[in-house]
């Protein structure tokens, strides 16, 4: 059971791949097994786990933990640099971190460098709660013109407006209704 973790990633890369789980047959070629009872007892051990579950029509599905990914229990530096990786770790689904109401959660991808100095850049994707209402000072997708656009929420007297975070732009001061979309509740980026 020792190799269990190294399997286990086989089976994620595959569905990284693929968008879909393999069969019993293609675990047993992924992992190098010859038994189909050795197949039948690691996806068993998967299950009781929550890595894997059955689908109705009994193929294999992913399981609650099949997302959670590694977290190690050290901490990067980012200043002086500290002790490296320890033997202790964690694991932590991005889904349960970043997104609290998967219904009301929609992900878009960023245009425009009119956010750069909130550290938020060209092709971000940033993860948006949908809700029509905000704080000021919160980072909002808000709609003027039917137009979408990311911008901090602030407050000029009695009236909204949206500020940039970058010296280059203006601040927005709607002439008519400003419509939130929703609240930037985290953002990713892939180097």
């Amino acid at each position: 059971m020792s190799k269990d973790a190294e399997y286990l990633g086989l089976i994620q890369d595959y569905y990284a791949q693929h968008k879909t789980l393999p069969s019993y047959a293609a675990v047993a070629k992924l992992v190098g097994f010859k038994s189909k009872n050795a197949v039948t007892a690691l996806v068993a051990r998967f299950k009781l786990l929550g890595y894997l579950e059955s689908a109705p029509d009994k193929r294999l599905k992913p399981g609650k933990r099949f997302f959670e990914r590694l977290m190690s229990d050290s901490k990067v530096q980012a200043g002086f640099p500290s002790p490296a990786l320890s033997d202790k770790s964690d694991t932590l689904s991005i889904d349960d971190y970043l997104i609290e109401r998967p219904s009301k959660t929609v992900l878009i991808t960023v245009k425009g460098d009119s956010m750069i100095d909130a550290g938020i850049v060209p092709n971000d994707v940033v993860i948006v709660e949908k809700r029509q209402l905000a704080n000021v000072g919160e980072i909002v997708v808000a709609i003027i013109d039917n137009e979408f656009t990311l911008k901090t929420l602030g407050r000029e007297g009695n009236d909204f407006v949206l500020y940039p975070a970058n010296k280059a732009y203006p601040t927005i001061r709607p002439k008519g209704n400003l419509e939130i979309f929703g609240v930037v509740v985290g953002q990713f980026r892939k180097y």
